[in-house]
């Protein structure tokens, strides 16, 4: 006869009454319920003696004690439980359908190891070169002792701490005897041998994919840990591609430009090196090179009174032909360098030539195809196209005249001031020092990037309205309204400025840029997103053909002429602040709209001769030409509302009937000019002349 068993008897009862297993335990009656579960078992051919609960019973309270407390919490409405009991139900569903193997391959291939790494055999190959199927025991040992804290016990952190903390695994599998002792001892007398550190991995798109990691969890919260869903983008793979090669070509170019590839010698122009105690793990120092190590292939550099080293294998964009430490830098040579991490740890990393940034959208739908923050192209990198603010400089001039057009301040005939002269307080210099002999048209003073004239337009127009527009265009940023706003003086990202010339190519139709379209749960169900805004007009479609027109004229006669490659109709607008501290150009087709913005990050001048049209622009028209292969050239579409008229070039009035250097321009319904350009008083003095000449 089999006794009364409760589900909280301890193992040595269920031995004692020849069960092994939970699941062998007998049903209790609920009719005739047990007040102990280590009663002795009835004599045979007697009737068990029928027994009531006890208060006094310890089993008896034992039990009905959680019922209580369940019964209670209930009663208050507390939620809390919720979520440890659908862990509890969770774990015994998988008890059920899973083996005690399966479960610990589950754990074993989702647990972080550390330094980006989840699963033992990433893990595996991260810190030792090899399959986890391939690791000696020692190994194992060390990789079981990670777990714990990551960030405190990896031997790339700190080696002392991640061999104590193997002896500590090694000695637990002695006590248990899991292995022989021979083994543990000669795991425990095995050193630490560790692979070399990988370069950062060079990834399609890393920039997309922490933005769709932070889309994940504000859609479902921390269960986005678990895994199991999958997030769609906007992204076009090929678009990418072309998208990063084109940074990277652009700021090769530059370093080749300024020497900034190996090897490097000293020479007299050298600047002076850092002194003093480095502190801030964020900015830029220059120190000196002090020594090689061939055999590590590290460079050893001083910066003030800290000393680190540079790991030349992870620096190919300097180092391209691999050149060995001794080799690639002569000792004394002063270089830019960066701490990666606390200076305390003496990591450091080069940072000689500048970065760059690109972004890029479709006009019609406003997804975002290609999205590049930076050279490396590594997981957690900064992500510049969305997250630095720099000054935008002469772009910022074609949302000035585009607000312009749109209060009909303006025309694309409007005679503007070039000379500093002509303005009151805040007086900027142009780039070229020749213009400001005369007023320009506003076509040609945008085409030209006269400074002074976008300054005027700005004084005409109104700085506040000008600010309030640009919000209608999706600057979000910080913008001053005084004069320098003209000329870009306050900073805005890559991201914002490609969404507002985007909305130039849609017709004036403004929409909030989008990358993450889709998730979808662990189950196949989509998952709600954020509400997108719906599309608004910021301008009608005539006064963004009219500001395009403007812009086509950059590419065609002004600063962005190399544009003219690509062998389609492109609108854009070249940029460059003071001391060339950020290069940028921004344009778009009737398909894509792109923003390219190159420079240091802590706003170190790009040095001379550098500007948008050098600096930024051949990384749009190598994109541009990429992602625009096997379409055809199509123009702007005219739409209904603008009128074209031949006018005097010299001052903006409708020209005289067969004047032969009349010009063309568009203007919106009903802005025309009236007046016609009266004849040069000179001209008409030597024509009456010429009729009083001997024939």
């Amino acid at each position: 006869m089999i006794p009364w068993l409760g589900r909280n008897t301890s193992p040595a009862s269920r031995a004692r009454c020849g069960l092994r297993r939970a699941d062998a335990w007998p049903r209790i009656p609920r009719d005739d319920p047990p007040c102990c579960p280590r009663r002795r078992a009835p004599d045979q051919g007697r009737a068990p003696r029928r027994r009531r609960w006890s208060p006094r019973c310890r089993t008896t309270q034992a039990r009905r004690a959680p019922i209580r407390r369940r019964a209670s919490a209930r009663r208050r409405g507390s939620g809390r439980r919720s979520a440890p009991r659908r862990q509890l139900l969770l774990a015994r569903r998988i008890e059920q359908e899973l083996t005690k193997d399966q479960i610990l391959e589950l754990y074993l291939n989702h647990i972080y190891f550390g330094h980006g790494r989840y699963g033992v055999e990433e893990a595996a190959r991260f810190y030792f070169g090899k399959s986890v199927r391939q690791v000696t025991l020692a190994e194992a040992a060390l990789l079981a002792g990670i777990v714990k804290g990551p960030s405190i016990y990896s031997p790339r952190v700190n080696k002392e701490r991640a061999e104590k903390r193997r002896a500590f695994v090694l000695g637990q599998m002695r006590e248990k005897r899991f292995v022989p002792a021979a083994q543990i001892d000669a795991a425990l007398a095995e050193p630490i041998r560790l692979a070399p550190e990988p370069e950062p991995s060079d990834e399609l798109a890393p920039e997309v994919l922490a933005e769709a990691e932070r889309a994940l969890r504000k859609a479902v919260g921390p269960e986005a840990r678990y895994g199991g869903y999958t997030v769609v983008t906007s992204i076009d793979p090929k678009m990418q591609a072309a998208a990063r090669a084109a940074v990277r070509q652009n700021l090769d170019a530059y370093a080749a430009r300024h020497g900034l590839v190996a090897p490097f010698v000293r020479k007299k122009g050298d600047p002076a090196p850092f002194q003093g105690a480095p502190r801030d793990p964020n900015r830029a120092y220059l120190g000196v090179v002090t020594g090689a190590d061939d055999a590590r292939g590290a460079l050893a550099i001083r910066v003030g009174t800290a000393q680190g080293t540079v790991d030349l294998r992870s620096e190919r964009r300097y180092n391209p032909r691999g050149l060995p430490p001794s080799r690639f830098a002569e000792v004394g040579k002063v270089l830019r360098v960066r701490f990666a991490g606390e200076p305390e740890a003496g990591k450091l990393r080069l940072d000689l030539g500048p970065q760059g940034a690109l972004v890029a959208l479709d006009a019609r739908t406003r997804e975002i195809v290609a999205l590049v923050g930076g050279y490396e192209g590594a997981r957690g990198g900064l992500d510049r196209a969305s997250h630095a603010h720099r000054q935008p400089g002469s772009t910022f001039k074609a949302i000035v005249y585009g607000y312009g057009i749109h209060a009909r301040k303006l025309t694309a005939a409007s005679m503007l001031e070039t000379s500093p002269a002509a303005l009151e307080g805040y007086k900027p210099g142009n780039y070229d020092e020749s213009e400001g002999q005369s007023p320009k048209r506003l076509r040609d003073a945008l085409a030209h990037s006269v400074n002074v004239a976008a300054v005027a337009a700005l004084r005409d127009v109104g700085p506040e309205a000008v600010v309030a527009w640009a919000r209608e265009l999706g600057i979000a940023s910080k913008l001053g309204a005084d004069l320098s706003l003209a000329l870009g003086a306050y900073e805005v990202t890559p991201r914002e400025m490609a969404g507002a010339y985007a909305t130039f190519a849609a017709g004036g139709v403004y929409q909030e840029p989008v990358l993450v379209t889709k998730i979808t749960g662990p189950r196949g169900e989509a998952l709600p997103l954020p509400a997108r805004p719906p599309p608004r007009p910021a301008m009608t479609a005539a006064e963004a053909y009219v500001t395009t027109d403007l812009l086509t004229s950059v590419v065609k006669v002004g600063t962005a002429k190399q544009a003219l490659s690509l062998r389609r109709p492109i609108a854009g607008k070249t940029g460059t602040t003071n001391d060339a501290r950020d290069a940028w150009f921004v344009g778009y087709s009737t398909d894509i709209a792109c923003a390219v913005w190159t420079g240091f990050d802590d706003a170190a001048p790009l040095g001379g001769g550098e500007v948008g049209s050098s600096a930024a622009l051949p990384a749009f028209i190598a994109f541009m030409d990429k992602a625009h292969a096997g379409r055809s050239a199509t123009d702007f579409p005219e739409p209904l509302g603008i009128v074209r008229l031949p006018i005097d070039p010299e001052t903006g009035a409708l020209a005289m009937p067969g004047q032969e250097n009349a010009v063309e321009e568009v203007f919106l319904e009903g802005t025309e000019p009236t007046g016609v350009a009266l004849p040069d008083p000179s001209a008409i003095g030597q024509g009456i002349l010429d009729l009083f000449k001997p024939q």
